[in-house]
């Protein structure tokens, strides 16, 4: 188990597997400030609907946080020239609601990239034959398990799925190690998760599908429901609600866990299911990182590819590493470890993300029909 109450206080050790790409990321670091300071300099604006992009312009769908993403276009704009349109999600719909958008323009395509904060949602568009493959400069260098062998998608900064424990309703001694404590009788009406129809919720969901199977997984579904499982609207409130002692603990991401620990709650964020404790037979932390996807038909593919080229650098894994986003990032160049945890050591869960997302449809009906239902 990795536990980051010192998470405030100091950054986290290097990832062993990582070297040292510091001076990159100090210039990556000064364009974003001489950005920031820069009143005049043209920011990302949101896509039209209605009209095609421009030459010089490229739409992007952002399921990454806005205020993570649009200084990175923003800078991506300045030193290129090429304007992102960009189309943000809502915290209530994450990802899913710019898939369906996605597959609801098919026929006519209005976006270029989908940067996805997740990989399971991508995976779903690649099988409904929606990602044009492409070859982006660099991305080789990132651990094949993270891109797409005929280069349909590309993952980079990762997020690991936690359980977030409020220090001053949990006693060290009663902490959970796994994401099956959150049936667990003691913490009945007590503990949370966000909405699992949409984000890395939903995605977390399809997960377990994959790698338990369909009839343990709603079994373990169901085991939270008999619990009185707090549903949340995101990730963000989760955290928040453990943060403010409205839950025990709660299961979020590493970002939202790093925002509570950082703002001074009385807060632990724990790896789960690494073995130990309660749990016989650990799953190990699901680790879910960025996904880039080229749009098939898009309106300006050329432009496209050298957004994802640009989101693919280290240098910019290494921001997005320092801000308060707190991605974990995954090319061996980034040379920035993550606030979130020390992933060396770490049980990764396995999953066969393709086969999550080809469960994704069963499991969002299970979660709708017996999950949600009174």
């Amino acid at each position: 188990m990795i536990s980051t109450e010192h998470a405030r206080r100091s950054p986290c050790p290097s990832w062993s597997a990582l070297s040292a790409a510091l001076s990159r990321s100090l210039a990556m670091a000064a364009a974003f400030a001489v950005l920031a300071s820069a009143g005049c300099e043209r920011q990302p604006r949101e896509a039209s609907t209605t009209q095609p992009a421009a030459a010089g312009e490229v739409v992007a769908y952002v399921a990454l946080d806005r205020q993570f993403s649009e200084p990175i276009l923003s800078a991506f704009t300045r030193e290129t020239g090429i304007v992102v349109r960009a189309v943000y999600d809502a915290e209530s719909t994450k990802t899913v609601g710019l898939v369906n958008r996605i597959v609801a323009e098919r026929d006519r395509p209005r976006c270029d990239v989908f940067w996805n904060n997740e990989i399971v949602n991508t995976l779903r568009l690649q099988s409904e034959g929606l990602l044009q493959p492409c070859r982006p400069a660099g991305a080789e260098e990132f651990p094949p398990e993270f891109r797409d062998p005929e280069g349909h998608w590309f993952g980079f900064a990762a997020r690991a799925r936690v359980l977030l424990v409020n220090n001053e309703l949990v006693p060290p001694d009663e902490r959970p190690t796994s994401v099956r404590d959150l049936a667990h009788p003691r913490w009945r009406g007590k503990v949370g998760i966000a909405k699992p129809l949409f984000g890395t919720t939903a995605s977390h969901v399809a997960c377990l599908f994959a790698a338990l199977g369909e009839e343990p997984a709603a079994a373990l579904l169901e085991s939270w429901k008999a619990n009185d499982i707090a549903v949340l609207g995101g990730n963000k409130s989760a955290a928040e609600a453990v943060g403010a002692g409205r839950l025990a603990f709660a299961m979020t991401d590493t970002d939202d866990a790093i925002a509570e620990i950082e703002a001074g709650r009385p807060v632990t964020m724990i790896m789960p299911d690494q073995g130990g404790g309660t749990d016989d037979t650990p799953l190990g932390t699901l680790l879910l990182p960025n996904t880039l996807g080229l749009i098939r038909g898009g309106p300006n593919a050329a432009a496209g590819l050298r957004l994802i080229e640009y989101l693919l650098r280290p240098e910019l894994e290494a921001e997005l590493a320092r801000s308060a986003s707190a991605q974990i990032p995954l090319h061996p160049r980034a040379g920035m470890a993550s606030r979130a945890g020390d992933p060396a050591g770490l049980r990764i869960m396995r999953v066969d993300f393709a086969a999550a997302a080809a469960v994704f449809p069963k499991a969002a009906r299970h979660v709708e029909q017996h999950f949600l239902a009174p």
